[in-house]
């Protein structure tokens, strides 16, 4: 079960930068480590209820977001949508969605106190090269990736893999290649977490990292 979830995940991230970035689907199907016929398959198949639940939360998200004129977070959103709903989703998927499409609050939230040239360090010496995992959330590696646009612009893929299933936990794409890109892709990944989980995360000490 969870194996299949973690592929729904990545057809989702396929799609979303396909259609949003223009990337092309051979380069994110080698970069996920998923078969083109999987994915295509994947497109093809009927929308579940959860999808097309979701479906229409994100449409009311995008409305309230406009309404208020974008100064809703994920949990100020959760409570509306909620209201709206007379439901109680979990602020983790409002989270999610409003990510898809790109939908922050305007006011700068407080982040959680990281210091990633400490993490880089720790990793790496725990790790010592055994790039394998005996349970999700328990080690992850990150990297950063330059495609070329067709209009000659460059971009980058910031993502946080899982080692133990090589699922992709976030991802954040960016015109610079830059400490703000892997900030959000780390925020991004860590509201996955349950509080007793604390993964070790490995780059390659590039710049971006310190």
């Amino acid at each position: 079960m969870l194996t299949s979830v973690r592929l729904q995940n990545k057809y989702r991230a396929i799609q979303d930068l396909h259609a949003n970035e223009n990337l092309p689907v051979i380069l994110l199907c080698e970069i996920a480590g998923v078969s083109r016929a999987a994915y295509y398959k994947w497109l093809q198949r009927t929308p579940t209820a959860r999808e097309l639940e979701n479906e229409a939360i994100l449409q009311d998200i995008q409305a309230i977001y406009a309404r208020v004129g974008g100064i809703y977070g994920y949990r100020r959103m959760q409570l509306n949508i909620n209201r709206l709903y007379h439901k109680k989703f979990n602020h983790k998927r409002i989270y999610r969605l409003m990510n898809i499409v790109g939908l922050q609050s305007v006011i700068r939230r407080k982040r959680k106190r990281y210091v990633p040239s400490s993490a880089q360090y720790v990793a790496e010496n725990r790790l010592n090269r055994e790039f394998t995992s005996s349970k999700p959330n328990k080690k992850w590696v990150t990297d950063v990736t330059e495609f070329k646009l067709g209009n000659g612009r460059k971009t980058y893929l910031s993502a946080i893999l899982d080692l133990y299933d090589g699922s992709i936990i976030s991802y954040v794409l960016g015109h610079s290649n830059n400490n703000k890109l892997v900030f959000r892709t780390l925020d991004q990944a860590i509201t996955i977490l349950k509080e007793d989980e604390h993964p070790l995360i490995h780059s390659d000490r590039g710049y971006q990292y310190t």
